[in-house]
C-alpha cells in the first residue's frame, strides 16, 4: 500500500508494514538498475561458488557451520537470496529515518525497506520500530556492507544492528532444515 504518511502516523488494526513500493514499484524484483550500478549478482545468476563464506561471524550465529550453509544453499535452491539490516528506533525518531532511508531508495542507493507502523508495533507488543533495510543478494557481502556503511555514515546508525537473510524467515517452511536460524533472533552478520 502507497502512503504518504509516516510510520507512527498509521494505527489503523491490521496495517502493520509501510513499504517503499512508491519508489521501488512492485515486484521489487524488477528494479533492474540496482544489480549493475552497484555490481550486484542477481539472485537468479547466483551459483554454488557463490556462497558466501562463513567466517568469523560465525561465532555469533546460532547454530553449526553446517546448518549455516545448509541455509545458504536452500537460499540458493530457492534463489531467495534477499536479506535485511534491521534498526530499531522510538517512536520520537523513527519518521525521520524511515524519510531518510525512502529518499535512499528512490535514489536507488537502497534496494527496498520496510518500516512497523505504529498499529504494528503495538500488535507485535514492541517498544520501538523496526525499520528494515533490504539487499537483494546476501551472498554479495560488499553490498551488504556498503548498504551497512550507508546506515552508519549518513543515518547514523551507529550501534550494533543485525542482518537476517529472508530465507531464515519462510514461517516455518523449512524449519527442520535450518534449526536454530529460523528462530527470530537468528542474524547472519552483526555489525
Amino acid at each position: 500500500m502507497v502512503t504518504d504518511r509516516s510510520p507512527t502516523a498509521i494505527d489503523e488494526t491490521g496495517w502493520h508494514w509501510l513499504r517503499v513500493k512508491h519508489a521501488t514499484g512492485f515486484p521489487r524484483q524488477a528494479r533492474d538498475g540496482y544489480f549493475p550500478d552497484h555490481d550486484v549478482t542477481r539472485p537468479a545468476a547466483a551459483a554454488e561458488e557463490d556462497l558466501p563464506n562463513i567466517g568469523l561471524e560465525a561465532e555469533s550465529i546460532p547454530a553449526d557451520r553446517e546448518t549455516v550453509r545448509d541455509a545458504d544453499r536452500l537460499a540458493l535452491e530457492t534463489t531467495y537470496l534477499s536479506g535485511k539490516w534491521l534498526v530499531e528506533r522510538p517512536a520520537a525518531t523513527v519518521d525521520d529515518l524511515w524519510e531518510a532511508v525512502v529518499d535512499d531508495v528512490a535514489a536507488g542507493r537502497f534496494w527496498d525497506a520496510k518500516a512497523t507502523t505504529r498499529a504494528g508495533r503495538e500488535a507485535f507488543d514492541e517498544t520501538e520500530h523496526a525499520v528494515l533495510v533490504f539487499t537483494p543478494n546476501y551472498f554479495d557481502r560488499a553490498d551488504v556492507d556498503r548498504v551497512r556503511r550507508r546506515l552508519r555514515e549518513a543515518h547514523g546508525v551507529t550501534e550494533e544492528i543485525r542482518y537476517r537473510p529472508d530465507v531464515y524467515t519462510l514461517d516455518g517452511v523449512h524449519e527442520e532444515r535450518i534449526g536454530a536460524l529460523a528462530d527470530s533472533a537468528a542474524s547472519r552478520f552483526r555489525t
